[in-house]
């Protein structure tokens, strides 16, 4: 129909020329989806008008990569990009208000402490050896490793919509683009073969250092 066929324009006004009144409209036009998938995330809560605005920068990138030639609606491939940038945001957000600084601050120093250490003794160093390394608490020293654990595996597997056919790629894939790709890999299987005899405090020092 003709709004839809005003939605392709603008869309392709935007892509081809970067038309700032065409991002206008394709934002205006879309106020009402970016707004209720906010509200279903916000729930009434006083950051909706963040959610909003997530929302909205979810939708420019949506129009920024839009392909219609892989044959699929703009509205099917935007919204999953919506959800995906107010999910993203509401992660960090619960990371950032829920985890003290000072844990984690420790998070590096903790990696650091274990290299280091692990080259010194030539053998995994314990928790007590890394709490004295850095002075603090072998409490503090666990907490850390959970709450780096719990955030790694938040953002590890957490699913990015990028490519321009909107299939759903995650940031291991992302991480795991790069030169040492193989290398990784090789790492990886090794663990998948140690772990499994390892004592909880041995498999926590290895997922720290290598994964």
């Amino acid at each position: 129909d003709a709004a839809k066929a005003k939605v392709y324009e603008w869309i392709r006004a935007y892509q081809e020329n970067g038309d700032d009144v065409a991002q206008h409209e394709l934002v205006v036009h879309y106020k009402n989806l970016v707004e209720s998938i906010a509200r279903k995330y916000s729930q009434g809560k006083s950051f909706h008008e963040d959610l909003v605005q997530v929302g909205n920068i979810g939708l420019l990138g949506a129009i920024r990569r839009y392909d219609a030639t892989f044959g699929k609606s703009f509205e099917a491939f935007a919204v999953p990009t919506i959800v995906g940038e107010i999910k993203r945001f509401l992660r960090d957000k619960t990371w950032s208000v829920h985890v003290p600084r000072r844990i984690k601050e420790l998070g590096p120093k903790i990696k650091n402490a274990v290299e280091e250490l692990t080259r010194e003794m030539q053998n995994s160093p314990q928790i007590k050896d890394i709490a004295d390394y850095i002075g603090v608490s072998e409490e503090e020293v666990l907490e850390a490793m959970e709450m780096g654990k719990s955030y790694q595996a938040l953002s590890v597997d957490h699913s990015i919509e990028a490519d321009s056919d909107g299939s759903t790629i995650t940031l291991l894939d992302v991480v795991g683009n790069n030169d040492d790709g193989f290398e990784q890999v090789n790492q990886r299987m090794l663990l998948e073969k140690v772990l499994p005899v390892l004592d909880e405090r041995e498999q926590k020092i290895l997922q720290y250092t290598f994964i």
